[in-house]
């Protein structure tokens, strides 16, 4: 079964936190750390990358940097103030997210 569904809406978070850690990135370095971190579970296309990323640049969470690499333009994003804020945010929504479906799935017994 795949799981693609379920990651389609943490989409957002996974770059948020990729971002936080790596100061900034480029989309296909995006995708290939999702595809090394997660094993080749998770493949992110560039039709689901680009639009998020410009709708989280539109939010104001990201800045972009364009600097020339072998002759080609390449687009860096990173994190602004607010959008360190807001992956904290998103973090605690999603662990909390997971707490709560863990607890669904798998109740303790009393």
């Amino acid at each position: 079964m795949s799981n693609s569904k379920l990651y389609k809406g943490s989409l957002n978070t996974i770059i948020l936190k990729l971002l936080n850690e790596q100061d900034k990135m480029y989309g296909y370095e995006i995708t290939q750390k999702v595809k090394a971190l997660t094993k080749g579970e998770l493949n992110i296309t560039e039709g689901a990358l680009y639009p998020a990323l410009h709708k989280l640049e539109a939010e104001g969470l990201l800045d972009v940097e364009v600097a020339k690499v072998d002759n080609r333009l390449r687009k860096y994003y990173k994190l602004t103030e607010t959008g360190t804020k807001e992956t904290a945010n998103k973090l605690n929504e999603l662990a909390e997210y997971i707490k709560t479906m863990q607890a669904l799935v798998s109740p303790k017994l009393a």
